[in-house]
Parts: C-alpha cells; structure tokens; sequence
C-alpha cells in the first residue's frame, strides 16, 4: 500500500476517530510526520467541534474522580462530617436528613447560598444544616470565624441571628464586625474574647481543613449531604431535589 494511501488511517489513529492502536512515532521518517501532522491540523480546523468535545469528556471526568474521591472520603470520615462534637446546626436538630456546608464568611457566594439554606429549611421541617466553619479568604476570615465559634458556645440560642447578620452583611467580615454583631446581640465583648482563646477553635477549625483536603473541598460553599459533595452555590431546588432522592432510596440520585 503506498504511504499517501495510507495516510487518512494515520490521521485517524491519532484523533483517534478509529478504536486502534496509533504506530509509534519511531516507524514514520520526518516528511511522513510532517505530513501527517498537517492531515490532522487541516481535519481538526475542519472541524473544532472536536476541541469542545474533548473538553466535554475532561469535565466529566474530572467531575467523576472528584465524586469518587469524596464519596470515599465520606465513608471514612462520617462522624466528623456530620456529627462533630463542636459543629452547630440550624433547622430541626433531629431531621432525618442532614446537609454540611462547608462556608467562609467572606465569600460572596456563600452569601447567596445563606438564602438556598433558609429556604431550604422553611420548606423543610425535617432538614438539619449543620455548617462547618471554613476560614479560607485570609486572616479576617480566620478572626471573623473565630468570634462566630466563640459566639455560639456561650450563645447558641442566637447563633442563627449571628450567622444571618454577619454573612449577610454587606462588608468585609472582621473580627470588629463580628465582634459588634456579637455585641448588638446582647453578648459582653470580654466575655467573647476570653472565649476566642479556647484551643478548641482552633482544633475544629484544623479538622475542617483536614477534612475539606479528604474530600476534595478547595472552595466555598461546599456541601455534603447523604453520599455525595455538591460543590459551589446551585440553589436550593438542587438540593431539596436531593434531599428527597436521600429519603426515597438512600442516595442522592435514585
């Protein structure tokens, strides 16, 4: 077979447009490479299609090893995740589903996920939102929630109007914000920064990122629910599609 019959093939082997095993570089002299290489250059700008199809199948796959890392990590840290001793959590502390999420105070979509949280739990009595504190926008983020960790061991009853206050402002969270959020509360400031010195914060805040690492987590919000992570501000119907499937089959997708 003359080699400019062969060539089609060739090309086709190596967009990989045929299921077979492309010829090692080694068996083809310089023309023919180059030959080659222009084949498969005027095939790929006839068709560029082909470059939104090959980012297609890297999202995918992506988003499958990112799923299979944290489901893995789920398994091996349950407790942590959802029944850690120093989390707190909103909506019905009894509900047979819970939701984490994983959320820094500075994070502007952390902000319009608060909102999917409320609606959640409005639309939900048997919810229970367990929110992890994960301090990763820099140093007025690690102070800010380092008040709001304080803040609700001596005042859990008022965190939700904390939480609400602080993460729905429209300022940079600090901890003077924080602090006077806490205040306008009815919490007394020395009482609060006595509180900020309790090694605890310091250790939940640790495990957070530890466990934010295991399952894959490098950014806000973040949520875990069932056996799945979902991540970044999808909206509340997402979520409550998959709070349903949880009760329906055990599983986020029935």
């Amino acid at each position: 077979m003359a080699f400019r019959k062969r060539i089609p093939l060739m090309a086709a082997l190596l967009i990989g447009t045929v299921s077979a095993v492309p010829f090692p570089a080694a068996a083809f002299d310089d023309a023919e490479k180059q030959e080659i290489g222009e084949i498969v250059r005027d095939y790929l700008l006839a068709n560029p299609e082909i470059f939104e199809e090959v980012q297609q199948a890297l999202a995918l796959k992506k988003e499958a090893e990112s799923r299979n890392i944290a489901q893995a990590a789920i398994t091996g840290n349950t407790d942590a995740i959802f029944n850690a001793a120093e989390d707190i959590s909103l909506g019905n502390p009894n509900g047979d589903v819970t939701v984490v999420e994983f959320f820094d105070y500075n994070c502007g979509f952390c902000k319009r996920a608060m909102q999917d949280m409320v609606t959640i739990i409005e639309q939900d009595d048997n919810v229970r939102f367990v929110l992890k504190e994960f301090p990763i926008l820099g140093p007025d983020s690690v102070a800010a929630h380092r008040v709001s960790m304080a803040f609700r061991k001596i005042a859990p009853e008022q965190y939700e109007a904390f939480h609400l206050k602080l993460l729905g402002g429209d300022v940079r969270a600090t901890e003077a914000q924080a602090i006077d959020v806490a205040a306008g509360l009815g919490v007394d400031e020395a009482t609060l920064r006595a509180g900020m010195d309790d090694p605890e914060i310091e250790q939940s805040i640790r495990q957070s990122y530890q466990l934010a690492d295991a399952l894959g987590i490098s950014g806000t919000p973040s949520f875990i629910l069932g056996d799945e992570a979902v991540f970044g501000a999808v909206g509340a119907e997402p979520l409550l599609d998959k709070i349903a499937n949880l009760r329906s089959c055990k599983s986020t997708v029935c």
